[in-house]
Order: C-alpha cells, then sequence, then structure tokens
C-alpha cells in the first residue's frame, strides 16, 4: 500500500473503511426496501435518503476545526459506534420518520469516521505520495460498496420484505462493529507535536477562494451524487422494471467492483494524463453514463453500463481529496476536507429529495439524467483544474524524526 512504516496503518485503515462503508452500502438500500414495505412512495424514500445526510451537514466543519488542532484517531471508534447503531435501529423502527431519524445517525457515524480517516491519511503522508494514498484508502470504501449490496441482495426478498429488509439492517450493523478490531493499532502520530496555534484559524471563505478547492468539491459532490442514487434508487428501479433484489445487488457491485479496479491502476492513469484531464474526460463518460441508465435496456446491458460508470466514478473522490488538500491553506487541511464532506453532504440532501421529486413527476428513471447534468458541469470545471497548486513541488518527504510540524504543515 505505502512504504515502510506506512504500510501497516494504511492497511488497518482500509480494512475498517472496508467493513463501515460495507454496513453503509447493505443498509442504504435496505432502508429503500423496508421504506417501500412500510408503504413509502418514491418522494418519502428520496427524503429519508436525504436525512442521511442532514446531521453530517451542520457537523462536518467544526469536526474538521476540531481536527486541525488536535487529533484524527478518536473519530474513527466514534463512527462506528454511531455507524452500528443507526443501522440496527433502523431495522428495529416500524414507522419512516424513525427510519429517517437514525438514518440520519447512521450519516452523522459515517462521516465522524471519514473525516478522521481523510484526515489522517493526510497527515501521514508526503505530498508526492497523496494521491496513491488517497487512492489506496477509497479502495476501503470500493470494497465495502462491492460487499454491502451483494450481501443486502442475498437478505432481501420473499413475501415478507420488511421483515428480510430488516434483517439486513441488523446484520450491517453488526458488520460495522467489526471495524473497531482493525481500528486499535491506529495512531496520530503527527498530531501530537503538530497543533497548530489556537489563533490560526482559517476563515472558511479564504479556503473556499483557493484556487482548486471549489472545483475539487463540485466533483466529490457529483460522483458521490451518482453513486447515491445509484445505491437508493436503484432498486426502486428494479421494482419498476421487474430485476429482482438479488440481480440489483449484483448490478451494484458490479460498479463498485470496476470502482476498485480503477483505484488499482490509478497512478500510471495520472501519468499518462495528468489529474486535471483524467478528472475530465472521466466525469464526461460518467454523464453519459448515468443518462444511458435511465433508458429500458435489458439486464445485461445495464451490467455494462454500470461497470463502465463504476470506473469512471472511481477516479473522482480520490483525485478530489488530493486537490482540496494541496489547494487549501496549510494551516487548515482538515477544515478544507471537512468542507469538501458538507459539499458532499449538501449533495446527499438536496439531490435525493431532488431525485424524488423528479421521479414522482417523469419517472423513476428520470434522477440519472439529472446525475448525468451534473457530471457534465463537473468536467468542464474539472478541465480549468490546476495540475497542483502554484508554488508547492511534490518533493518527498525528508524522513519523519523530529520533522512533524514541518511536514503536517505541507500536508
Amino acid at each position: 500500500m505505502a512504504p515502510g512504516g506506512n504500510r501497516g496503518w494504511l492497511f488497518r485503515l482500509v480494512l475498517a473503511f472496508g467493513f463501515a462503508q460495507g454496513a453503509v452500502s447493505m443498509a442504504r438500500p435496505a432502508v429503500s426496501y423496508r421504506a417501500l414495505a412500510l408503504g413509502a412512495d418514491e418522494r418519502a424514500v428520496g427524503v429519508i435518503a436525504g436525512v442521511y445526510a442532514l446531521l453530517p451537514l451542520f457537523a462536518a466543519v467544526p469536526l474538521g476545526r476540531r481536527t486541525d488542532h488536535g487529533r484524527c484517531a478518536p473519530l474513527l471508534p466514534a463512527g462506528v459506534v454511531l455507524i452500528t447503531g443507526g443501522c440496527a435501529l433502523s431495522g428495529l423502527s416500524g414507522s419512516l420518520w424513525t427510519m429517517a431519524l437514525w438514518s440520519g445517525v447512521m450519516g452523522l457515524g459515517h462521516l465522524c469516521f471519514v473525516i478522521g480517516a481523510q484526515s489522517l491519511v493526510a497527515r501521514q503522508s508526503a505530498p508526492h505520495e497523496q494521491d496513491r494514498n488517497f487512492g489506496h484508502f477509497t479502495i476501503g470504501a470500493s470494497l465495502g460498496q462491492l460487499i454491502g449490496p451483494l450481501a443486502a441482495g442475498a437478505l432481501i426478498g420473499g413475501p415478507d420484505m420488511a421483515r428480510s429488509s430488516a434483517l439486513a439492517l441488523v446484520v450491517a450493523g453488526a458488520g460495522a462493529a467489526v471495524a473497531c478490531t482493525s481500528l486499535w493499532r491506529i495512531e496520530d502520530r503527527t498530531a501530537v507535536n503538530s497543533r497548530p496555534a489556537q489563533g490560526e484559524r482559517v476563515p472558511v471563505g479564504r479556503i473556499l477562494r483557493a484556487r482548486g478547492v471549489p472545483a475539487g468539491m463540485l466533483v466529490s459532490l457529483s460522483v458521490l451524487s451518482a453513486t447515491d442514487i445509484l445505491t437508493a434508487y436503484l432498486p426502486v428501479v428494479g421494482e419498476h422494471r421487474g430485476i429482482a433484489p438479488s440481480a440489483v445487488g449484483v448490478l451494484l457491485s458490479l460498479r463498485a467492483g470496476a470502482t476498485i479496479a480503477c483505484r488499482l491502476v490509478l497512478t500510471p492513469l495520472l501519468r499518462l494524463l495528468g489529474r486535471p484531464a483524467l478528472l475530465t474526460l472521466t466525469c464526461l463518460l460518467a454523464a453519459l453514463l448515468c443518462a444511458g441508465v435511465a433508458l429500458p435496456v435489458p439486464v445485461w446491458a445495464l451490467a455494462v453500463m454500470l461497470t463502465l460508470l463504476g470506473f469512471c466514478l472511481g477516479v473522482g473522490q480520490p483525485l478530489s481529496m488530493t486537490t482540496v488538500v494541496q489547494a487549501a491553506p496549510e494551516a487548515a487541511r482538515s477544515t478544507a476536507l471537512a468542507l469538501r464532506l458538507t459539499g458532499n453532504r449538501l449533495g446527499q440532501v438536496v439531490a435525493p429529495a431532488a431525485a424524488g421529486l423528479v421521479a414522482g413527476l417523469a419517472g423513476v428513471a428520470a434522477p440519472f439524467v439529472m446525475l448525468g447534468a451534473l457530471l457534465l458541469l463537473s468536467s468542464a470545471v474539472a478541465r480549468r483544474s490546476p495540475e497542483r497548486p502554484e508554488g508547492r513541488a511534490d518533493t518527498p518527504r525528508q524522513g519523519r524524526a523530529g520533522s512533524g510540524l514541518r511536514h503536517t504543515s505541507e500536508l
């Protein structure tokens, strides 16, 4: 994964992220199926999916500020606890509004875990390692997105959809709890000697004005919205087209598997095209493929499109992390990552709600056309993003001993 001493902590972080993300990826379609079984329509499914991102929308920046001035590691077990409780209690809930509430708790837990983990990768990776290490880190997410829908599809079905989806949510909570076994040896060794002075609080406006930060945020928002709506609405499309839940699980896992494949070859792709061109091309292709999902194609064609779409979507998240980290002021890297996550969560609030409205008015396939337009806009913005911020060379780390403050300020 990473050279020398980096390998152990990064491997354990990827493993923990795989379990946590697997639980969330299993729970999200299970929540949709359970809501449908309890009498929800397309609009209600969209609202419940949006609540998942509502609490994180307000918590991201304060958590990022805290991480800039302290340790990242405590956020990881806190996030696992919230994910575990949110999944399990969603399965035990018997009403739509309580399901929405526990979905929000699940989203808050996912936010805590991701802020802590991303900040840890940024701090403990030299600038020239960040594209690779963020790419490896997001493999954990892709592994979870590969296994979670398959597990959900295997458990959900039969005449009692409410009961089987509840079982899937409880199992997802148990799976999230397993992530704790990989966290106990992960430490944030850069934090002890590298805390900025409390007066060095960079204004949010200055972070957002840094060249590259808005582009990274928009690309990340678009890619995550596409992944999120695919996860939440492909079950609805499957219900309308007569596709079994097990087949929907396979389709979602094909997308995730292609995303893993993309991140394994991310370094040679970057050498070939460079970051702006690679982001532009993959967002453009993803826009066309997302719109194609709206077409009434056979299942095999849908599988091909989702596989290609997964490969294209695999580029956006790790490269947007590096773009934001390297563009942000040095004393506010975690806050910048938190702002990126705030943008993501804003998209997760607005996009499912908009998707629910569009689906109610124009049919369940219409949200994918909306996603295509958003990804097309991201492609245009990514084309103008910088290869790397001016004045920053991606030079190797000179060593750990006695250099915690300097290297943390560079990350």
